[in-house]
């Protein structure tokens, strides 16, 4: 095992936020079918919800769904919202018992009248609790966040000169919450693909070529050891 992973570092990302990429690869070098690597990685987000309240993260925000995910094969995206439905129905109950706050980021157009109902359900039942905040972004994108917010600062008549950064903040779908430490993706990949564009900017990156289905508790605790070796600057000059 890596020494880096071998214990909790001190600081730990407070809000931690994924990109669970690579579970096709994951199931095409399986001889598998796509789906089959998407439930992979529905599993193996029990195992990482797991791992982060234990190692002390209290947001954790994955990228589930995307706007441009649409265009994928109907019978994947079809797939991807049955699994969606199943793993409301399955594990609800159990995120609750373990004090998971479920949020939504995105938009629930799009989505069929029943799973928008179960959605919106299971963020009901589970609003109070306070032991660790997951935001599923299904059905979403960075761009498309933004336009929202602004449209609806428009429509709410704000004067110019009073839109800031904190305003702005106020009209994204992660309102009150602090910003991602860290952005971590699997797969291998060196991009946002219009992942929370304004909360990342000063973001701590890491990439892993890692599999999200084989991305497990120490390649967790390897991205936490590197976020703790890093200085976060936010632009400035380094301490001396």
């Amino acid at each position: 095992m890596n020494n880096e992973a071998t214990s909790l570092p001190d600081r730990v990302p407070y809000h931690l936020a994924i990109i669970m990429d690579g579970n096709g690869r994951w199931a095409r070098a399986r001889g598998m079918p796509r789906l089959a690597g998407h439930r992979a990685g529905v599993e193996n987000l029990r195992r990482i919800l797991r791992a982060s309240s234990e190692f002390g993260i209290k947001i954790l925000t994955i990228y589930a769904f995307s706007t441009e995910n649409w265009g994928r094969p109907e019978a994947e995206v079809r797939g991807l919202m049955n699994i969606l439905e199943a793993v409301i129905d399955r594990e609800l109950g159990q995120l609750h018992a373990n004090g998971v706050q479920l949020r939504h980021i995105g938009e629930l157009e799009g989505l069929s009248p029943i799973l928008q109902r179960k959605v919106r359900q299971a963020i009901e039942l589970t609003r109070n609790n306070d032991q660790l905040i997951l935001n599923v972004a299904f059905n979403y994108g960075g761009r498309q966040e933004l336009i929202q917010a602004f449209r609806r600062i428009i429509a709410d008549g704000v004067p110019p000169e009073q839109i800031d950064e904190t305003l702005i903040d106020y009209y994204l779908y992660t309102a009150g919450q602090p910003d991602p430490d860290m952005v971590v993706r699997t797969g291998g990949e060196m991009r946002l693909s219009n992942f929370l564009l304004w909360q990342a900017s000063y973001a701590e990156y890491y990439s892993t070529p890692v599999f999200w289905p084989d991305f497990d508790r120490e390649e967790l605790l390897k991205a936490i050891a590197q976020f703790a070796r890093r200085e976060r600057r936010y632009g400035l000059v380094p301490q001396t």
